[in-house]
């Protein structure tokens, strides 16, 4: 191979010849320093053109990248745990609520409360119109939280006013209960009122202690208050003849009767049928016999049939 070199430095044009190994070593040689010198152009023009970024510069942003996802997977852990707290605290409050609606209800039946103007099983009636929240009301988490905690605690304090309201409604009730009111013959009329009268069997004054209503065997007769049976069975003079002790010194006596209906010892309420009326023991014809005994003395029975009606 000949290489003809021309130049103005060598004169005049020379020429070399180039053996077949001698050749290939300089083509070799030549190939090697056009590539060196593209990858030196290439990377001196992306330094000059390109993003700019170095080796060093992408190790920084990627710390930065893993301090941003710390970051991130922080506050999410935070959120998260927000939430939990305030599934908590919801469901306490859910737990109070139900506990409210539970004492307003009996509350209702206690004071006979009209059922639909205080429903405890559905959501109060709301109205009014709708307007626009201002910008930037959001409520924060921090916020809610706080409101929920003041909320809770005006809950406690309505439970424990509930609470109160419910003993004296209860005590109120109880007493109501337990104090005889009312007839104690579903059917039947007046025959013969509390003191002195003609006895129906000698026709002398005798004194009478209770009142009478006549009707017909077999009418029901009901406890006028809440108690406990203490006698159930024959009386001389009585017959067949219930005794229900009420509590606060009165008990109340249900005599002549064909057949009673609860025995010594059971609870009964108000209303409650206790025996049906006869002519047992000393009676002229079915009647019931009344009485009311306070602090182990017969009063006037007629006195608290009265203070049902007021």
């Amino acid at each position: 191979m000949n290489v003809v070199i021309f130049g103005k430095g060598f004169g005049k044009t020379r020429q070399l010849s180039l053996s077949g190994l001698v050749a290939g070593i300089a083509a070799a040689v030549v190939a090697t320093a056009v590539m060196f010198a593209g990858f030196a152009g290439g990377y001196w023009y992306s330094s000059k053109t390109g993003s700019g970024v170095s080796t060093s510069e992408l190790s920084q942003l990627a710390i930065d990248l893993e301090a941003q996802r710390e970051t991130i997977d922080t506050i999410r852990q935070g959120n998260e745990d927000t939430l939990d707290a305030l599934a908590i605290r919801i469901a306490q409050m859910n737990a109070r609520i139900i506990r409210l609606d539970a004492v307003g209800r009996r509350i209702t039946e206690m004071a006979d409360i009209d059922g639909d103007e205080f429903n405890f099983d559905s959501d109060p009636a709301l109205g009014g119109p709708e307007e626009p929240m201002a910008a930037g009301s959001n409520v924060a988490v921090p916020e809610v939280l706080e409101a929920m905690t003041s909320l809770s605690y005006q809950l406690d304090s309505r439970e424990a006013q509930l609470g109160v309201l419910e003993s004296v409604l209860m005590n109120q009730s109880l007493s109501e209960r337990v104090y005889p009111q009312g007839r104690p013959v579903k059917s039947g009329w007046l025959s013969s009122y509390f003191g002195k009268r003609t006895d129906p069997f000698t026709g002398k004054p005798a004194n009478h202690t209770g009142i009478d209503f006549a009707g017909k065997r077999g009418d029901e007769i009901v406890a006028v208050a809440d108690g406990v049976v203490t006698w159930s069975g024959d009386r001389y003079g009585y017959g067949v003849m219930v005794e229900i002790n009420h509590g606060n010194g009165y008990s109340t006596r249900y005599a002549h009767n064909s057949e009673n209906r609860v025995a010594v010892g059971d609870e009964v309420r108000k209303g409650q049928i206790v025996a049906l009326m006869g002519k047992t023991g000393r009676a002229t014809g079915p009647n019931l016999h009344f009485e009311v005994l306070h602090n182990g003395r017969r009063v006037n029975p007629v006195t608290f049939i009265r203070d049902s009606s007021k």
